[in-house]
């Protein structure tokens, strides 16, 4: 999803949109973050497995299940398979990361751009100067898992 604000030549009219577009860029953001760590975990078992299999007799029977079914190959067969999806995983994560780091970077200024401070549950507010409320004009906006 790019950048919405900008995406169609619109600006949000009024603060409840520019608070429900940041909502929905940090909801994209927190949800990078989930398939990054769903798929290191993946690359994680790849190893596991890599490691468990590697110092066998190559000619061994192993089973590797594809696509819900369980298939009987060799070692040999298989570990190539298995290191090649690993790495696969690790492209795509590493991928993943470029584009987090591209949503933060817009989510950082559209902050910057809207004068968003967030508003902290004990009724705080966190700002690049560490000010309490002030008179500053901007959006404010409750915790990311808040419904106002």
């Amino acid at each position: 999803m790019t950048s919405q604000a900008g995406a169609d030549g619109k600006e949000p009219m009024n603060e409840q949109a520019v608070a429900n577009l940041y909502a929905a860029m940090r909801s994209e953001i927190n949800q990078i973050y989930s398939k990054i760590t769903e798929l290191e975990m993946e690359v994680s078992e790849h190893s596991l497995v890599m490691g468990a299999i590697q110092p066998l007799d190559p000619t061994r029977r192993c089973y590797r299940m594809i696509g819900g079914v369980l298939v009987e190959r060799t070692i040999k067969e298989v570990l190539p398979a298995v290191q090649r999806n690993k790495e696969g995983l690790e492209e795509v994560i590493s991928r993943l990361y470029e584009a987090l780091e591209k949503k933060k970077k817009e989510l950082a200024e559209f902050e910057s751009k809207y004068k968003i401070r967030i508003r902290k549950s004990d009724g705080e507010v966190k700002d690049e100067g560490g000010r309490k409320e002030g008179s500053a004009q901007g959006v404010l906006v409750g915790p990311a898992g808040d419904e106002n």
